[in-house]
């Protein structure tokens, strides 16, 4: 399969691609970053792209999957319309190039509580989000609804302390639907997912992911 990446430089993303880059099921991985990944490997091929300026790089949107790991937070974003240019714009585009260039099957990472009704704004946008890939009715669409991330080395405070709170009360049996998620994991799962023939749309919320990690492809 060539699979193809966007959000490839985040957490998620960098464990995706080394996972996709081992995986004999994948022949190619096409990465579409802003800046270079500094990873060498026959099977990778990265686009460095303007996000703006879709109509510059659509046209290399083209294989048999395709992977949405992108994502900033409203503390590096600096507003909430910065950060809907990253959350929404530049992941809408993306899957409107796929789905134009004939992609079959498009994975999604949103987030849980999701709902383009929400009156909290990420909630909200992630819901939007999925609306709209939905909406571009893929052969097969999967979107993932992870909670906290348990990000490696990461520097965001807040995700640190959470991440730590949960851990602390899962010893106790307490809050165990909200474990925090290893981004590795998730990664996994993704890969999986492609793997699954299926047609429709699924999304795989929270505790389900870490199982749907271990499922073997049919």
């Amino acid at each position: 399969m060539k699979a193809l990446v966007i959000g490839a430089t985040g957490a998620t993303g960098k464990d995706l691609v080394n996972k996709l880059l081992e995986d004999k099921d994948f022949e190619e991985v096409h990465a579409f970053v802003r800046k270079p990944l500094h990873l060498e490997n026959e099977k990778l091929k990265t686009h460095i792209v303007d996000f703006e300026n879709p109509e510059n790089w659509k046209s290399l949107v083209k294989g048999d999957v395709a992977f949405s790991c992108l994502g900033t937070t409203l503390k590096t974003a600096g507003s909430k319309e910065a950060q809907k240019k990253v959350d929404y714009d530049y992941q809408y585009n993306f899957a409107k190039a796929a789905k134009e260039n004939k992609v079959e099957d498009y994975v999604l990472i949103s987030a849980y509580g999701a709902n383009p009704k929400s009156k909290i704004f990420y909630s909200r946008m992630k819901g939007e989000l999925e609306q709209s890939v939905k909406d571009l009715h893929f052969n097969k669409i999967t979107i993932f609804q992870p909670g906290m991330l348990d990000r490696k080395n990461t520097d965001r405070t807040g995700e640190v302390l959470g991440g730590k709170i949960i851990k602390f009360a899962n010893k106790f049996g307490i809050l165990e639907q909200q474990k925090p998620l290893p981004t590795d994991v998730l990664a996994q799962a993704m890969v999986n997912s492609a793997k699954i023939k299926s047609n429709g749309y699924s999304k795989i919320k929270l505790g389900s992911i870490f199982s749907f990690a271990e499922k073997k492809s049919d």
